[in-house]
């Protein structure tokens, strides 16, 4: 999209555009990996995960917005559930990192959004927690925050994310489809060189390894040297050289939720395989990207209420030799959902003029078919 259009009036049209288009990788018969997606392909298809976006485009300069992930649809603070994160590389700005390290649990939404605006975003969701129905004597909220720098086609400095942009995606978040591309805290990110954005995907791992469902939702703002489906595109096109014709530095938001019951350790070690996603599309985490991982169990069992009687957590959790599969699930999701990012997104000018182009699809579709990875 390379002129500006109305504001938010873009997150609310975007669904059946997504619908009618062919803008996901697979919509080309490519697949990626082994395992089978959920019917949406998408981090909602773990139950109760909801999603929303706020979406900023307003004339010539401002190109940014909020994602907001919920883990399920009741009072967080009092539910919270098991969590852990993984810095990949550390170049970046995660709110909340240090407490879900020590306790190894999640108690508010996930907020994605840019760089700036993470003191904005923890304000938010500090108010949001505090006014929910049963946390009135509640005086400590560690709101969790990440996020990208999108100062190449966003008046970053402007920091014009408000506290209500991000209580309005808290207040979007849903379950069904994804909006992808160039929407929430995707709007005005790079990838590889190209637009970037939000992209999300999942994985079923089969019956008699559990069943369970493993989600991903990045926000993909780095580089590298591009491969999709094990194709060296970014080669292929002559995108790169020893200095880069374009700056790998950028950060990767990726969240990582299933309906497995693992506890903090277990879950730590899934978030360290969605690295191990991005390294299969070409990132290489580079001095300047931050490259953060936060994975959740939504599994209701394992939920951690804020008050018990009871002093013993009781809680189920799978052993470490039932995760191999749910460690693949992660790597497969986790590409798809870059790639997913790259192919939903669409060019895009913004903040003095900057021009951000597409990844072009129909290439790389040529690309691919050479090689023999479209059905």
């Amino acid at each position: 999209m390379s002129k500006p259009t109305r504001g938010l009036c873009y997150v609310f049209i975007l669904f059946p555009l997504l619908m009618l288009s062919q803008n996901r990788l697979r919509d080309h018969g490519v697949e990626i990996g082994v395992l089978k997606p959920g019917a949406l392909n998408a981090i909602t298809d773990v139950p109760g995960v909801q999603v929303g976006h706020t979406t900023l485009i307003k004339g010539e300069n401002i190109r940014t917005g909020v994602t907001a992930l919920l883990p399920h649809g009741g009072n967080l603070f009092q539910d919270k559930v098991p969590a852990a994160i993984y810095v990949g590389n550390g170049f970046g700005k995660l709110a909340g990192y240090t407490q879900v390290k020590e306790l190894g649990n999640l108690e508010t939404p996930i907020i994605l959004t840019n760089t700036l605006s993470v003191p904005t975003a923890m304000n938010a969701v500090i108010g949001y927690t505090l006014n929910q129905e049963g946390n009135e004597a509640v005086r400590s909220v560690n709101a969790v925050v990440g996020e990208t720098n999108d100062g190449y086609l966003n008046d970053i400095r402007g920091r014009h994310v408000t506290e209500t942009d991000v209580l309005q995606a808290i207040q979007n978040a849903k379950t069904g489809p994804v909006a992808e591309g160039n929407v929430g805290a995707g709007t005005g990110t790079v990838c590889f060189g190209f637009k970037g954005g939000i992209g999300t995907a999942s994985r079923v791992v089969p019956k008699q390894s559990g069943g369970y469902t493993v989600g991903v939702l990045v926000q993909t703002n780095f580089g590298g040297v591009l491969q999709v489906a094990g194709v060296e595109v970014g080669k292929k096109l002559g995108h790169y050289s020893n200095s880069f014709k374009y700056s790998p530095d950028g950060s990767c938001m990726m969240v990582v939720m299933t309906d497995a019951p693992l506890d903090a350790r277990n879950l730590e070690r899934l978030a360290k395989r969605a690295m191990l996603g991005l390294s299969r599309t070409g990132g290489i985490a580079s001095n300047g990207s931050g490259d953060y991982v936060i994975a959740v169990s939504t599994a209701e069992a394992c939920r951690i209420p804020y008050e018990s009687e009871n002093p013993v957590q009781n809680a189920p959790t799978l052993r470490n030799e039932a995760m191999t599969p749910l460690f693949l699930a992660t790597i497969e999701a986790t590409e798809e959902a870059i790639l997913n990012s790259l192919f939903a997104s669409e060019t895009m000018t913004g903040r003095d003029g900057h021009k951000m182009e597409a990844l072009p699809k129909e290439k790389v579709l040529e690309m691919l078919k050479a090689a023999g990875r479209m059905d």
